[in-house]
């Protein structure tokens, strides 16, 4: 019996030690998430109604995502199209000239529709004496 308690003790302080160590927390690898290389501008367009429209264009990847009135519409780059100009099925979004369009084809409803203001782009104005 005396042989026997130190080894029922050696075999739970084994069994403690190794019982304690979590398997694969020393080996766990900071991985970096890949960086996002595409090129993303995004604007926010208000209306002369107070009307908003936000547009996401991925020029990397040629699509555009317009938000308007709570809902969210994925486009394409149409590149037959002049200047900007993405479309789906169902819509089109355009920025031709100043002007931003966003208009559902089938019936030809204008959605959204604002004329950028141009700034002036001639020499300052002096004053007359």
């Amino acid at each position: 019996m005396k042989n026997l308690l130190p080894s029922i003790l050696l075999g739970l302080t084994i069994l403690s030690s190794t019982a304690c160590k979590h398997p694969g927390k020393e080996a766990d690898i900071l991985t970096a998430a890949p960086e996002n290389k595409d090129d993303i501008s995004k604007n926010v367009y208000v209306d002369s109604y107070g009307e908003k429209i936000e547009v996401t264009i991925n020029s990397t990847k040629n699509t555009a995502t317009v938000h308007l009135s709570g809902k969210t519409y994925d486009l394409k780059k149409s590149e037959a199209l002049p200047e900007y100009t993405a479309s789906n099925e169902e819509y089109q979004y355009s920025e031709i000239k100043g002007n931003i369009t966003f208009l559902k084809k089938n019936v030809d409803m204008v959605l959204f529709h604002l004329k950028k203001d141009k700034k002036e782009s001639g020499p300052a104005k002096m004053a007359s004496y």
